[in-house]
């Protein structure tokens, strides 16, 4: 080998040396890029953000993005699905909601303000009040650069919303929700929607509380059966935990089910994540509970904590289960049996006579 294959041969590693760190910084940042990536996705349900992320259309007051992925045609999504927030007199703050649009294409959206309010009997979660103000009215808070937008088919909006507590705002509760509807393009071709003259709209719930001394309060009124059913014949069990917020701002109570037998064996839990109540009103949380093999009575007992200093209620329902298959063919089976006694011991009886 000669000296100036030597010093070729030398030159060359070096210069591979030279480039490893530069190699590996790719590889770290193609990494860090694809834990971001897959991060969006978890968080998005049934479609993933493209890969280049790349903004499509940005007009000074919402951005937008195109989703990848399997588009399916004929609905819209919102999200989030509830925003909550606590702000001072004189204080402004802009959130966000997304719009997607999995439509079709040059599908125009409008954006207003409902307030919402809660149920006197525990029915329903939140009542939208129209044209009329709510008890605890958001709308002259909330606000848009624009009403109205335009998205392609699989585009994303990000609409800034911007809420602006009065100085001299009272401190408390106030609920409302941005409304998203569709709207049809005159000069738009749409093959893919359904010609209904109906007009989708979806909710974003946003619950603002003004800071202050305000009432809260509540307690679980009771933990029932669903449609007063205390007899079943198998499951499931619909069970109904129902609470009652007399307080001012809303509450998010949250708890525990424990089921025991009639041997007081604990046979079944449920654990209850946070549910809100609006001020003034009931809420009915529904609980479905089941397993493979149920006979007897039964106890429900419901631990939930109201959701502020840590209070928590304890009350309790009983009901039954009793398979009429199974109970039938257990009294049937009884009945022969005695039958088949009083007939072998009057036998017995008559021959002990005979004899």
């Amino acid at each position: 080998m000669t000296v100036e294959m030597i010093k070729k041969i030398a030159l060359t590693c070096f210069v591979i040396m030279l480039t490893m760190p530069h190699v590996g910084g790719v590889l770290a940042e193609t990494l860090v890029e694809g834990e971001s990536a897959a991060t969006s996705t978890s968080l998005a349900s049934d479609t993933k953000l493209s890969t280049d992320n790349a903004l499509i259309h940005d007009d000074s007051w919402y951005k937008s993005e195109q989703i990848s992925g399997k588009i399916s045609v004929g609905d819209f999504v919102v999200g989030p699905g509830r925003t909550e927030l606590e702000l001072k007199p004189g204080q402004t703050i802009v959130k966000e909601i997304t719009v997607t649009n999995r439509i079709s294409d040059n599908r125009t959206f409008k954006l207003e303000v409902e307030d919402i309010t809660g149920s006197s009997d525990g029915s329903s979660a939140v009542g939208l009040t129209g044209e009329e103000r709510g008890p605890y009215s958001i709308r002259d808070y909330i606000s848009f650069p624009a009403e109205t937008f335009t998205l392609k088919l699989g585009e994303r909006a990000r609409i800034p919303v911007t809420i602006t507590v009065p100085p001299d705002a009272e401190p408390g509760g106030y609920y409302g929700s941005v409304l998203v509807s569709t709207i049809r393009d005159n000069g738009s071709v749409d093959v893919a929607a359904p010609r209904s003259p109906i007009i989708a709209r979806v909710g974003s719930l946003f619950f603002l509380r003004v800071s202050g001394e305000a009432l809260v309060e509540g307690k679980t009124v009771e933990v029932s059966l669903i449609n007063d059913k205390w007899w079943y014949e198998k499951g499931p069990i619909q069970i109904g935990v129902l609470y009652k917020n007399t307080g001012s701002v809303h509450v998010n109570p949250y708890g525990e089910l424990t089921v025991k037998n009639m041997f007081g064996e604990e046979v079944g839990f449920i654990e209850l994540e946070p549910w809100f109540v609006l001020p003034s009103s009931l809420r009915l949380r529904e609980i479905t509970w089941d397993r493979e093999f149920l006979l007897g009575r039964y106890t429900v007992v419901a631990q939930i904590n109201r959701g502020y200093n840590d209070i928590i209620d304890e009350v309790s329902v009983s009901f039954w289960v009793l398979p009429w298959k199974i109970v039938g063919g257990m009294f049937f089976i009884l009945f022969i049996l005695i039958f088949s006694l009083r007939a072998f011991f009057r036998t017995f009886e008559f021959k002990r006579k005979g004899a």
